[in-house]
């Protein structure tokens, strides 16, 4: 009889198929920020739920519905608040952030990178774009902030490029 092969066999992660950017083929659309309204609803009808328990059973054993309950409904409602003014309907998108910061930094636009971040308390959608001169050897870069609501500059950083590319030649 052979010996069993011990060794566990060896994990590795990986992306999901929908997630592998690598092998994606045709336009990306970006989720819209306004998803956050759905979860703002449904804590809205729980807590909704939390306090109708409360209010027909508070007079009752304070054991299983207590005053935590309508706390927790309250929490609930605010938490929801919150959800729902942050659900930022998102009208622009990458291309139109790229071209809003490409006017802003003021030199033609070699490659460039666009992601998606918040801004404030009230979460609102922003690009961050980050591009660089169209030369073989970018001669500058910047980062540009663009309002995903209204296009608008928020803030701009351009720079000399300090990368020297000598090596990759």
């Amino acid at each position: 009889m052979e010996p069993e092969d011990t060794q566990p066999e060896e994990y590795r992660d990986e992306l999901p198929d929908e997630l592998n950017a690598a092998e994606f083929v045709g336009p990306y659309l970006f989720p819209n920020n306004n998803r956050r309204r759905i979860p703002a609803i449904l804590y809205v009808v729980i807590a909704v739920i939390c306090i109708t328990v409360w209010a027909v059973r508070r007079n009752d054993d304070p054991v299983l519905v207590n005053r935590g309950v309508l706390i927790a409904a309250v929490a609930l409602l605010l938490w929801a608040v919150y959800h729902w003014q942050a659900g930022w309907n998102l009208t622009v998108d990458e291309n139109d952030a790229l071209v809003a910061a490409t006017r802003a930094v003021g030199f033609p636009v070699g490659h460039a990178s666009a992601q998606l971040g918040w801004r404030g308390l009230r979460s609102r959608p922003t690009w961050r774009i980050l591009l660089y001169s169209n030369e073989a050897q970018p001669a500058k870069r910047g980062l540009v902030l663009v309002d995903g609501i209204d296009a608008a500059v928020v803030g701009q950083f351009v720079e000399r490029n300090p990368e020297d590319f000598a090596d990759y030649q």
